[in-house]
């Protein structure tokens, strides 16, 4: 598939570039300090990634390729696959689509084939009452908020494996784990996990909130930034015993 020029004139707003294919549908920028944050490698499969953004590395792997498409759409490839991953789709596809986004791979689905979602339950869980009140919070609703308005959802998963099941999967498995916001976990393991993520957070939170809570919840961008001041002191709270169930 041939790109037009017009895919790479990305939307720039707030210091930060965003898609242009099918504009606004996703929250989340595509610029560099992002794409350095999602980095991720394939080094023995035959890949084909599909992205909003021609964001790719000019020079990849042979084995693997990229095609500007929207999952969102019809399917219209000419071999099915043995292998289906998604990440982190939480908040990127309308909550109507799910049922047709997993029929698509049901359909697309070599027989003995394997689907793989990977995903957040995005509304923070917490240990004690230390969440309550803090800027963390309030930041954390902000964004459940705007996905909402978008017509999305920030805990569609936790619907996925009825909706597989519902498209002629068998086998489902479901695990959840606990992923601590930041290092506030007993062991050392936890703590490691904890601080990746609270990075993690750090340095997306720009991108998740500047265009989601100025152009869907009515902020400024003042507004926006000093609210995010705030949270970043409650990240880097370790009295804040604050986790996501991924």
């Amino acid at each position: 598939m041939s790109a037009s020029s017009s895919v790479f004139d990305f939307v720039e707003e707030h210091g930060r570039t965003w898609h242009r294919y099918h504009e606004g549908k996703y929250m989340l920028p595509n610029d560099i300090p992002e794409q350095e944050r999602l980095d991720l490698e394939h080094p023995e499969s035959d890949v084909l990634g599909t992205d909003l953004s021609p964001i790719q590395p000019e020079y990849v792997p042979p084995n693997c390729r990229f095609e500007i498409d929207d999952a969102e759409d019809d399917w219209v490839f000419s071999h099915k696959f043995d292998y289906i991953h998604a990440r982190y789709m939480t908040g990127a596809f309308h909550v109507s689509k799910f049922p047709d986004i997993f029929r698509m791979c049901y359909e697309n689905t070599n027989p003995g084939g394997w689907v793989e979602f990977q995903d957040y339950y995005a509304k923070f869980q917490c240990v004690d009452n230390s969440l309550a009140g803090t800027a963390l919070e309030m930041w954390n609703n902000c964004l459940l908020e705007g996905v909402k308005r978008m017509g999305k959802s920030g805990v569609s998963c936790a619907k996925y494996k009825s909706q597989m099941i519902d498209a002629g999967f068998v086998d489902v498995v479901e695990k959840k784990f606990a992923l601590p916001g930041n290092p506030w976990a007993k062991g050392e393991d936890q703590k490691m996990l904890g601080s990746m993520q609270m990075e993690n957070i750090l340095d997306g939170i720009h991108g998740m909130s500047i265009g989601l809570f100025t152009k869907v919840l009515g902020m400024s961008v003042e507004e926006v930034e000093l609210m995010l001041v705030d949270v970043r002191k409650d990240l880097r709270n370790t009295k804040i015993h604050f986790y996501y169930i991924v």
